[in-house]
């Protein structure tokens, strides 16, 4: 019964949801199947709505009326035909296909890919169906996406699934919050760390909790705050799963012997989550959209626009899926359960994460006056001065957008995340493999470094210190070619990084089955080297992944030419 909702089931969620018959269908706290569209022809509308999350109503923007937008359900090997209208009144908007594989002018990122859609109007996307997998679709016009412009996408393959299963559920996680996102954006550019509630105090000190006083001068010194995990937190987000509050307690039914599928989108603006369901082992069967070899897990860290497809096969009774922000100020709740009403008990939230020198990019270096001092050249100078020795990164402007260069970064992809390094269990990058060969590998021909710079006081976010609108030219490949990319991470902060219209490789070792993604997580002060193959001619926006990151200009384009149009 691969992929479909038990007779039984469907009985037992069509009587819960007559309890609430004046809810949308999918707004049923009870899974009873995702509003799913398909087939030759597929019609999407943007438009204003209301949104209800644990009893409180906030002003949103849907498509086809529901948040998230409806599963657009594709066949590998087919053509996709979507007709997307703009009912907002007075701004453009876009859809853009994330992580399918299509051409550039197909991609939905206005003023690189396409003009977007004017108000009123409607664009049709059509593109030959490439892959199979978990992916999903989202807004490339301004800050629409942390409204609730975003949507799952599930491909079903050609070929017979390598992955068994007798039933699926879709999660969609994402924050949602009654703020209009442009004011979230503003408090960010007012005060760096706005939304930070959990700071360390004084009560901390004497209690003995957190960092001990010397530490906590030092990192006062370089003007560092090891709390500062999430730039926007709890204090501004409800977590959804979706669309549901943690009150509202979505609810995905199975029966006792199955194998279950959930595929998990994180979908936020802004929040990295770490996903576990207690008492329920996990083993991950797909990354990103493709098939890896399955890895048996207790808990996973999913970065902003990453997909994880897990099977679980639990026992006849309830389970709570936990979603805890990464700087575990909140979290996303559901239940997994043989029967509606049924409840699992949910764990308060975990002790909050301190960033540690290793994320200020000091490698394994301890916690002392001369590690901190690297770079310095005079006796006394001020220590966060020699966290900007620009001697460190030759390819880096010097510029308002670089607050600080990682003296020694590491490769941390067999690091969990933060928030997860006393899990023994916990995913990390290398423990994936690819089920399949990779496609090219051949050894790249030429490498490169791209820093993730940011000033957190400013709000300034950028690649190599330039913001996206101080860029004179774009990230130029020759089609064809393959190309070996270190991202090295200068900032505090973990930045999903995402490229469009291609996957990489990731170099962790596992040679022509190296795991292939189309966003990875770099880690605080760390950093990841993948090897790509320019293969998809045109414009590809290739940017972080959080929302106001983004916003505020970390973001590139990449072009791929061939060599006689390069030249």
């Amino acid at each position: 019964m691969s992929g479909a909702i038990g007779r039984r089931s469907l009985l037992a969620a069509g009587g819960a949801a007559a309890l609430v018959p004046w809810l949308p269908a999918w707004a049923q706290p009870i899974a009873s199947g995702l509003p799913t569209v398909g087939g030759a022809d597929i019609r999407l509308s943007i438009a204003h709505r209301m949104l209800s999350v644990d009893g409180r109503t906030s002003h949103a923007i849907g498509i086809n009326g529901t948040i998230p937008g409806p599963l657009v359900r594709l066949k590998e090997g087919t053509t996709a035909r979507l007709h997307v209208t703009n009912v907002l009144p007075d701004e453009d908007s876009s859809i853009h296909w994330h992580g399918l594989i299509l051409p550039f002018h197909m991609d939905g990122v206005p003023g690189i890919s396409f003009p977007g859609i004017a108000p009123g109007a409607t664009f049709t996307y059509e593109f030959p169906v490439r892959q199979s997998g978990t992916y999903w679709y989202h807004s490339h016009s301004g800050l629409q996406e942390q409204m609730g412009h975003y949507g799952p996408i599930v491909i079903d393959p050609a070929d017979p699934d390598p992955v068994a299963y007798d039933r699926e559920h879709v999660i969609v996680l994402s924050d949602h919050s009654a703020l209009h996102p442009h004011g979230i954006f503003k408090k960010l550019k007012q005060m760096g760390g706005y939304f930070n509630h959990n700071k360390q105090t004084l009560a901390g000190l004497i209690a003995g909790r957190d960092q001990p006083l010397n530490d906590r001068v030092a990192w006062g010194a370089m003007r560092m705050d090891p709390t500062d995990i999430s730039d926007v937190t709890a204090a501004a987000y409800t977590y959804l799963v979706n669309g549901h509050g943690p009150a509202d307690n979505w609810t995905g039914l199975f029966a006792a012997g199955e194998r279950v599928r959930l595929r998990v989108i994180n979908a936020s603006a802004m929040t990295t989550f770490n996903i576990r369901v207690p008492e329920l082992a996990m083993t991950v069967v797909q990354a990103d959209g493709l098939n890896v070899r399955p890895v048996k897990v207790g808990e996973f860290q999913i970065g902003v626009a990453e997909t994880y497809d897990v099977i679980v096969e639990p026992e006849d009774r309830a389970y709570s899926i936990i979603a805890e922000n990464s700087d575990r100020s909140g979290m996303a709740r559901a239940t997994l359960a043989p029967r509606p009403g049924m409840t699992a008990p949910v764990p308060p939230l975990r002790a909050r994460p301190l960033a540690t020198m290793r994320d200020m990019g000091m490698g394994d270096m301890s916690m002392d006056h001369g590690a901190m001092g690297h770079g310095m050249t005079a006796p006394g100078e001020p220590m966060r001065h020699g966290m900007r020795d620009m001697k460190g990164a030759p390819s880096v402007k010097d510029t308002p957008a670089v607050q600080s260069i990682s003296p020694m970064p590491v490769d941390r992809t067999g690091e969990p995340g933060q928030g997860l390094e006393d899990v023994a269990d916990a995913l990390t990058y290398r423990d994936l493999v690819a089920l399949d060969r990779n496609p090219d590998t051949r050894v790249p021909s030429r490498e490169m470094q791209i820093h993730l710079t940011g000033n957190m006081e400013r709000y300034m976010w950028a690649f190599d210190g330039v913001k996206m609108n101080e860029v004179t030219a774009p990230i130029p490949f020759t089609l064809g070619e393959r190309v070996r990319v270190t991202l090295v991470n200068d900032t505090m902060m973990t930045h999903p990084i995402h490229l469009h219209g291609h996957f990489f490789e990731l170099v962790t070792g596992k040679g022509d089955h190296a795991p292939r993604k189309h966003t990875v997580n770099v880690q605080p002060g760390g950093k990841v080297t993948f090897d790509l193959t320019a293969d998809a001619p045109g414009d590809w926006a290739f940017h972080c992944h959080l929302l106001y990151h983004m916003h505020a200009g970390m973001m590139q384009v990449v072009t791929v030419r061939a060599a006689e149009d390069a030249a």
